[in-house]
């Protein structure tokens, strides 16, 4: 079996794919080693890297996402990045499926912040604030509106045509969407009950003093310990959630600048998905004052979602 990105897409709806992450993430007989790094030497261009991302389950299922970055290729027209993910049984080792890896990737990410968003945004949320109109701004308001009752979405992106795109698209399909003009962020931001930031800032571009009582800070783009979205305020005004806390202290640079500034602490994550998955902590329910509290949900990223994805789209088609 071999899946295109369609196909990919069409064989993970948003709440089968959010249930099957609650599911990988209630386990504890999921094996999910650290992503490994290589650096590849291309004569006279770019340096690239080869990211692996293996996981797997005794007996069930294993795989491998294959992550492919070719700065040079932009002399190419090709694109700098491409992925897939193959996934074998976990009984003979056979290959079960191969799947496009960057649509995959998308959507996993997307339907993991939908899950965090319904332990931790207030169950009466309907206003989102996506910041980012790029690939995964269109993947996470979906997959938003797939667990709570969002009526307004408003899309800001530092390119407000790229807004603008993304506000037509969204309309076209129904969806009540409008463009946030770039001087209005703060003020769009101030309203929202859920804000998603999905871009590749290297300084903050929410403000913690910006934020309501009760908002959901739902933040994807921060994956490198030099890129951050959110500021030092944001992160102390809000109780912080992370997908894993070994990645998130690593990798992103929305805990690692913090707690080097001596803003936060690696003690202030309150829980991890799994422990939210687990029924270990009840997520905003379980703070001091659930109606008014602040929830942050910061990812970068876990192999788990990958292989439960795959597993999902190995089952939905075959």
């Amino acid at each position: 079996m071999q899946l295109n990105a369609e196909q990919v897409r069409d064989a993970l709806p948003w709440p089968s794919l959010i249930e099957a992450l609650t599911d990988v993430f209630s386990r504890d007989d999921v094996c999910s080693p650290v992503r490994h790094h290589h650096f590849i030497d291309v004569p006279g261009e770019p340096q690239a890297t080869l990211l692996l991302m293996p996981a797997w389950i005794d007996g069930e299922y294993l795989g491998v996402k294959q992550v492919n970055v070719f700065p040079g290729n932009n002399t190419r027209n090709l694109p700098g990045l491409s992925s897939h993910y193959l996934l074998s049984c976990g009984k003979t080792g056979q290959p079960l499926g191969m799947f496009e890896g960057n649509e995959l990737t998308a959507r996993r990410t997307a339907a993991a912040s939908a899950l965090a968003s319904r332990y931790l945004s207030r169950e009466d949320s309907s206003s989102l604030l996506m910041v980012g109109a790029g690939r995964m701004g269109r993947r996470l308001i979906p997959a938003h509106m797939s667990v709570r009752p969002i009526s307004r979405v408003q899309v800001w992106d530092r390119n407000e045509a790229a807004s603008v795109a993304l506000v037509e698209e969204l309309n076209a399909l129904d969806i009540p969407a409008e463009v946030c003009k770039g001087d209005r962020l703060q003020q769009a931001a101030g309203e929202a009950d859920i804000i998603s930031c999905a871009t590749l800032a290297t300084a903050p571009v929410i403000q913690g003093d910006w934020l309501k009582p009760g908002v959901h800070l739902d933040l994807v783009g921060s994956f490198t310990p030099s890129m951050r979205e959110a500021d030092n305020r944001a992160m102390q005004r809000c109780d912080v959630f992370v997908d894993t806390r070994a990645g998130a202290l690593s990798e992103t640079g929305d805990l690692i600048i913090p707690i080097s500034e001596g803003a936060l602490s690696a003690e202030d994550i309150v829980a991890q998905l799994a422990e939210l998955c687990r029924g270990q902590h009840a997520g905003r329910a379980a703070l001091e004052d659930p109606a008014d509290a602040m929830t942050l949900f910061k990812s970068v990223g876990d192999s788990r979602e990958d292989l439960a994805a795959a597993i999902l789209a190995y089952r939905n088609h075959r």
